[in-house]
């Protein structure tokens, strides 16, 4: 196993997922509402998604890359619409009291929903064809054992985030008042609705 590039892995993984954007408003969303374990398996959807990514630009998977890229406007319009619905769903949802899990919403669709929105986000695969030659990586006629260990180190490196941010905040749940996790809850949903509506905006301008 090459450590060197697993490690850069990591690095990248971490380095993606950090910033501030939609989809970590949503997992942190959870994290407060429903628990850690909310929050880090919707960041494991996160993961999966910038995995994905990874392996196409790590594999030199032009034709997959060019039709990604070719057809960006439809990918962030459906990410722009998704994010609208969310946010409009996490600012009118109400929060339940505190110590009571959420019953409604199950582990599967916590990650499934990250996962779709992560592939829509065509901005992820920008992020590494850019960045990859900035580290040093070399990806063209890469085999798949590199590829694996490439993409398995920024699979580690984002849900290592994850699991740190989400498993914060879930432990400060329990000290938040129903009327604290609905200021969260609206102020989650009005910044991710505005970040949908914002993408929608610059495909029409």
């Amino acid at each position: 196993m090459d450590a060197g590039l697993f490690t850069q892995g990591i690095i990248i993984g971490l380095t993606l997922a950090v910033p501030v954007g939609p989809i970590s408003l949503i997992c942190i969303q959870r994290a407060v509402e429903g628990g850690r374990l909310h929050g880090i398996v919707s960041g494991i959807g996160v993961a999966t998604a910038d995995c994905l990514y990874a392996a196409v630009v790590f594999l030199g998977l032009t034709m997959i890359s060019g039709v990604i890229l070719a057809q960006q406007s439809l990918f962030r319009s459906i990410a722009g619409i998704v994010l609208l619905v969310v946010g409009i769903k996490v600012f009118l949802s109400r929060p339940p009291e505190a110590k009571v899990r959420p019953e409604q919403e199950s582990y599967l669709k916590d990650y499934l929903t990250t996962v779709a929105i992560g592939i829509a986000n065509p901005l992820t695969i920008i992020f590494f064809i850019a960045i990859l030659p900035a580290f040093g990586v070399v990806f063209q006629g890469a085999s798949h054992i590199l590829a694996a260990e490439f993409v398995l180190g920024v699979f580690c490196g984002s849900v290592l985030w994850w699991i740190i941010l989400c498993g914060t905040i879930g432990s400060i749940r329990s000290r938040l008042s129903v009327d604290n996790l609905k200021l969260i809850n609206r102020v989650s949903g009005i910044m991710i609705v505005c970040i949908g509506a914002g993408m929608l905006a610059l495909l029409i301008l």
